[in-house]
This record gives C-alpha cells, structure tokens and sequence, in this order.
C-alpha cells in the first residue's frame, strides 16, 4: 500500500475517533432538523443533507426533519398567475394559495421520505394537521389579516413519540388545523422550534443561507461560534441582527429556555455541514447553548 493511500486511510480513522465520544454522548437523543432555503433547491445538497441525517439515525440519534418550501410554493404560484406577496416575511395566503401551498408541501414531504428510504432508513411524512400535531390560531402581524396564516398554539408529541418508537424517522410539512378544523400555513422555523420544545430535543438544528451569526454582518473577523441565550438576547436587543435572522434568533433563544439542550445555525449550502458541526471539536457553524452552560461558550 502506498504512503499516500495510507494516510487517507489514517485521516478517515482520526475522524471516526473524533466522532466516537459525541456519537456516544447523543445515542438516542432526539435531533429536530429544519430543512429549507437554499439547501432545498439544489438537488446535490438535498442528497448531502439526506445522508447526513441518516447518517444520524444509523449511529443512534433520534432525528425529526422539519421542512419548509417557500421558494417552491412561490413558483408554483407565479405558475397560476399569482403574485407573491410577504408580510413581515410571512407570505400573504388567501385561500388558493394555502391550496398551493399545501399541495406543493406535501409533494416536498413525500419525496425527502423517497430520498431518506433510497438510502435504507424508515421514514414517514406527515403534516401538522396529522393527529392533532400542530394546532393554530390564526396570525395577524402588526394586526393586519394576511389570510391564512397559523401561529401554533398547541404541539401534542404523541404521534412524533410513536413513530420514532416504532424506529421511524419522521418527516413534518408545517400545515397546522384551528379548533374549527380550518387548514393554515405555518411558518417552518416556527414549527420546528415548537416541535423541539414539545419532545425536549437535545439539539435543534436550523440550515440557513448563510455561514452563522455575526456581531456585523459586513465584518466577517465578527463571526461567533459559540454564545449562551442571553448573550443571544443582547445581540436582538442591541439591533445588531435584522433581516430573516431576527426572528430566527428568537426561536433559538425561546428553545434553550423551553428546554431544548442546544440549538445550531448552519449553512445548509455547506456539504455535511450537519456532521461537521455535531461530531467534530470545532464545528463550522454557530451554538446557541443555556446560560448553565457558559462555560463552554467562546466566541471567535
């Protein structure tokens, strides 16, 4: 064997044994995985993000993926000659478009379990109106009435529980029910974050499009690996974030404190970033952790 072909091999092993004490720490603990934006729309990163939480299942986490689909409801609704139209970065859904949107989630729900069964694992997708898994108020924005629109009110785990007792790997689209049964989209950062607080998940993972959080976005030397919630709190405060990331960092906060171990923003364009940030010592995104925990906190 040649030396080159033997130190591959020697690298492949270093990894696995850096991986061994995290696969160990997280052996059946639940993972919920928010899967969305641009990771979505590439069909080689859908099949790197597949594997990776596969990958997760096999060596004895317990994962549930939460999915979005905006940017394909978007087109679908240009595709009937609709425009369409956000609010606060909720997107305005009267009554054809929650039937799009619907149709279109469930069409992204049943082809990542095709993906998740390609690869040997069990999955089944449901969406939240199945057994009563996410259920909804109506959302009014700065009080304005942008159709329909949920804001979960009620997460029952029962069936999440069930099925990955059953060794399932589930697979949410964010569609919840009102008390009055009506159908209403839901935004999937919100669902995923509802869901993680409801099964106490270990981790919460959000795969963004972009790298992590920074103090200042144009400053990259400002990137933080590693903060506690209430430092997250002083960042929302300190108007430092804006864009989609600020209601994002709220959810992450709102989960630690809900009980939620840790929380993950990773680049979802990044390949295997979900197992670059779990198994290995550094990571490559940014850890949201309890303020119990600050010391293990160290910003770079």
């Amino acid at each position: 064997m040649e030396q080159k072909e033997m130190n591959q091999i020697l690298e492949k092993a270093e990894v696995l044994s850096e991986a061994r004490p995290y696969i160990q720490k997280f052996n059946r603990k639940i993972i919920v995985v928010k899967y969305g934006g641009s990771a979505m729309s590439n069909e080689e990163l859908q099949r790197n993000v597949i594997k990776d939480v596969t990958l997760l299942k096999l060596v004895g986490f317990k994962p549930i993926i939460v999915h979005g689909g905006g940017k394909e409801i978007s087109r679908w609704v240009g595709k009937v000659g609709k425009e369409a139209k956000f609010v606060n970065g909720l997107r305005v859904t009267d009554e054809e478009t929650m039937e799009i949107a619907e149709m279109v989630l469930n069409k992204v729900n049943k082809n990542l379990v095709r993906m998740v069964e390609e690869l040997g694992v069990k999955a089944i997708g449901i969406s939240g109106k199945d057994a009563g898994l996410l259920r909804c108020t109506k959302r009014y924005p700065d009080g304005e009435d942008i159709g329909y629109v949920g804001e979960i009110c009620g997460v029952d785990p029962k069936v999440l529980y069930d099925l990955l007792e059953k060794d399932l790997l589930p697979i949410v689209a964010p569609i919840g029910l009102d008390e009055q049964f009506m159908t209403y989209n839901i935004n999937a950062d919100d669902a995923a974050c509802a869901i993680a607080k409801a099964v106490s998940a270990d981790k919460l993972v959000f795969l963004t499009d972009i790298e992590g959080l920074y103090r200042d976005i144009n400053d990259k030397s400002s990137f933080i690996s590693r903060l506690t919630a209430s430092q997250a709190d002083e960042l929302i405060d300190s108007g430092c974030i804006g864009g989609g990331m600020l209601p994002k960092l709220g959810n992450c906060t709102d989960a630690i404190k809900e009980g939620v171990n840790r929380v993950h923003i990773l680049d979802g364009r990044i390949a295997h970033c979900l197992l670059l940030e779990i198994f290995t010592d550094q990571g490559v995104g940014t850890a949201i952790i309890a303020d119990k925990d600050s010391e293990q906190c160290v910003n770079s």
